[in-house]
């Protein structure tokens, strides 16, 4: 592919497995980028390979624990070498730490705390240290996946403290970044994403009372968002056309944070 909004760009997606991650890898590939999937789930990755292969795009697959800096760093490294290059960065990795224990502040365990912070802001953190030396070459561009609950507090339906704070804590790193690497081209900005249609949200589809909540919290559509609504605004803040954009966090919830 050699048109589109990210033609002739290097980008690099996390989680791009399922969900988000691969929405926006598949669009990005549309898009006309080269696109490096980083995920630990190997079939995932296979399939969502494929997928951009049988559209004519061009991909590369890394499997990789992103809470092993080690890894990260060789992955990161295979990928910028990969084609000479990189341009973006859409960090999407993370989940719900429920299944860890992540609940209210005084039901959540040290151990749900730990690892829900591990799998959404260590692992962001990880991969934005060693993406950032080559976007430099390049004054590229990360976006980092965070949520609506990182911006206001969520009710009964929605109390996973630890989440909430690694999302607040996305906001805050891509925020710094942002100022401090201004003056050398790179540009770090947020999605703040409200309820998606993904794997992750299966428990809230499957919600009955969360789903006769929906005209309430995101009342621009009433229903949940889906991931290619993530994966259009994340190649914009990718490409060129975001060329004046840094330290924004855009709100992409269907309405959730209007109210």
């Amino acid at each position: 592919m050699t048109s589109g909004q990210l033609a002739g760009k290097n980008v690099l997606i996390t989680g791009a497995a399922s969900g988000i991650g691969r929405a926006s890898a598949l669009h990005a590939a549309a898009q006309g980028a080269r696109v490096a999937l980083l995920d630990q789930n190997a079939d995932g990755l296979q399939e969502t390979g494929s997928l951009i292969g049988d559209a004519g795009g061009s991909c590369a697959a890394f499997v990789v624990d992103l809470t092993d800096e080690a890894a990260v760093q060789d992955a990161v490294s295979r990928a910028a070498s990969r084609w000479g290059s990189l341009h973006g960065v859409f960090n999407v990795a993370g989940g719900s730490g429920r299944r860890f224990g992540d609940g209210p502040v005084d039901q959540a365990t040290l151990e749900g705390w730990r690892a829900t912070l591990d799998l959404n802001l260590t692992t962001m953190f990880l991969v934005c240290k060693h993406v950032v030396p080559p976007l430099l070459e390049t004054r590229g561009s990360i976006v980092n996946l965070g949520s609506v609950l990182g911006m206001v507090g969520g009710d009964e339906d929605f109390a996973t403290h630890a989440y909430a704070a690694a999302k607040a804590a996305c906001i805050g790193l891509s925020r710094a970044m942002a100022s401090y690497y201004a003056p050398r081209g790179l540009r770090v900005n947020v999605i703040a994403s409200g309820l998606i249609a993904t794997p992750m949200s299966q428990r809230a589809q499957s919600d009955e009372h969360i789903r006769s909540r929906l005209p309430a919290l995101q009342p621009l559509t009433g229903t949940f968002g889906l991931p290619g609504d993530i994966a259009s605004a994340a190649s914009f803040l990718l490409s060129d056309d975001a060329r004046f954009i840094t330290g924004a966090v855009l709100t992409v919830d269907g309405g959730w944070t209007v109210r």
